[in-house]
């Protein structure tokens, strides 16, 4: 008993303070509510069953200028804040999603409906806004009235055309769009940018952008910081990227790459900025870019073409006044070489087998040119006698690892890329025509192979008729 009785006297003094404290506290949570409603973006005011209004934040004075003290109390809402006309009606539309049976409401939270009231500014004028109505019920699901949380129609439509808008680029746009944070590191990427730049979505989100373009990389991201600064590109600007292939992988000293890994991607800049809060650091900035590889190679390569004609028909005209043919087959290699090509080797078959050597383009390789005239010591397999034994041209690269395959090959120092091309007329194999690249060009690809057999068809000729005006 003397046990039980110390028990119920030591937990009194709690209990009485702990409904001591609980006033205080309930005081401290309206407050919160208020504060937490009188801060809210939207505006807000809510109704009891009877139609009578217990809620009105500042928001909705600023924006219909009715004050707290005006509206807290009313019975109803016609004749201040809609039309008597108009009245029965509002009331109707409010109230009944109070009394709504069904909780679950498809396209929104417990018995949400959205609805259009045109309300009623303090200085007369009506205002058409677009309103959220939830109802509010007691423990037991009966329902003690609903809150309407609105803006104005225009406003709430805007936005959710941004949302919209921000879904659709995000989603199936017919072009890439990537949001970069301040940091320009990846938040949002839609699937035709990252196919462009070769990976998923999900790899890009978070990570820096260097992680995946290579060369163009500095222009890109100079881009981006004038955007992210206020100051973005004014129009549209072509930036040729190199995707990144991988650790230590890149695409050539001067960012050429291979072919499939460069991308033309014309694009624009906009910077983000918060719609809700005035903040002038940015959130990021968006990139949005189309894929024009294919337009602009197409485009390359019809100017190539039109460049490479006007070359053999100037090398055409000029070897028609030359007196000697040898000359002429020069002058072609002159001619042949702009845009196309470093150094060109003229070797022509001996009578004693093996090549001579009877020009070169330009004359001295450099300060390491073989003597015209004297046989060319090539080694066995060598690409120039391939293609004079097998007849068809014959494509060699050496690359950057391998110092000493131009030396090998006895070709200048620089040289990474070969063509070697048979010159044939009347049925004879007369030599090699050899093309050579530096390692800063591309290796020669079947178009370059195209133009290269039409020169030495011209080279063989002019060489064929040399040695028949010699013979006589």
């Amino acid at each position: 008993m003397t046990a039980h009785s110390e028990a119920v006297h030591s937990e009194t003094p709690h209990a009485e303070h702990a409904e001591g404290d609980t006033s205080p506290f309930l005081v401290s949570d309206r407050g919160l509510l208020a504060a937490l409603l009188d801060g809210m973006e939207a505006a807000f005011f809510a109704v009891d069953m009877s139609g009578t209004v217990t809620h009105w934040n500042h928001r909705a004075t600023r924006l219909l200028g009715w004050s707290a003290e005006q509206a807290v109390g009313r019975a109803g809402l016609g004749g201040w804040l809609v039309r008597e006309a108009d009245a029965a009606e509002v009331r109707r539309q409010l109230l009944e999603v109070g009394r709504a049976a069904d909780p679950e409401r498809p396209g929104g939270g417990v018995g949400r409906r959205t609805r259009e009231f045109p309300f009623l500014h303090a200085d007369g004028t009506r205002v058409l806004m677009r309103a959220t109505v939830t109802p509010v019920r007691d423990d037991e699901g009966r329902p003690l009235g609903v809150y309407c949380a609105f803006g104005e129609a225009l406003a709430q439509l805007d936005l959710e055309r941004h949302l919209a808008l921000s879904d659709g680029m995000l989603g199936d746009a017919p072009f890439g769009v990537l949001l970069a944070d301040p940091d320009l590191r990846t938040v949002a990427v839609n699937g035709r940018a990252a196919h462009a730049l070769g990976v998923s979505p999900v790899d890009m989100l978070g990570e820096p952008l260097a992680e995946f373009v290579g060369a163009g990389l500095d222009e890109l991201e100079s881009a981006l910081e004038h955007t992210l600064a206020g100051q973005p590109p004014r129009e549209p600007v072509e930036l040729w990227l190199t995707l990144s292939e991988g650790e230590g992988e890149d695409g050539g000293p001067l960012g050429e790459g291979p072919p499939e890994r460069r991308r033309c991607l014309v694009s624009g800049f906009v910077q983000l900025g918060s719609p809700v809060v005035g903040d002038p650091v940015p959130l990021g900035a968006a990139w949005v870019f189309q894929d024009a590889t294919h337009a602009k190679r197409v485009g390359q390569g019809a100017a190539r073409q039109r460049f490479r004609d006007s070359q053999l028909s100037r090398a055409s005209r000029a070897a028609a006044d030359c007196p000697d043919p040898t000359d002429a087959a020069v002058l072609h290699l002159h001619y042949a070489l702009p845009g196309f090509a470093e150094h060109a080797l003229l070797d022509t078959a001996g009578e004693a087998g093996g090549l001579v050597r009877i020009a070169e383009s330009p004359g001295s390789l450099a300060g390491r040119g073989t003597a015209c005239g004297l046989a060319v010591r090539y080694r066995a397999g060598h690409p120039a006698l391939q293609a004079v034994d097998c007849g068809v041209p014959v494509r060699a690269t050496g690359g950057v690892s391998r110092s000493s395959w131009a030396r090998d090959h006895r070709w200048p120092a620089e040289a990474e890329h070969a063509l070697c091309v048979p010159l044939r007329s009347r049925g004879r194999v007369l030599g090699a025509l050899t093309f050579l690249r530096g390692g800063g060009r591309r290796a020669f690809d079947r178009l370059d192979v195209g133009y290269g057999e039409e020169v030495a068809l011209r080279v063989a000729a002019s060489l064929d008729l040399a040695r028949a005006l010699g013979a006589r």
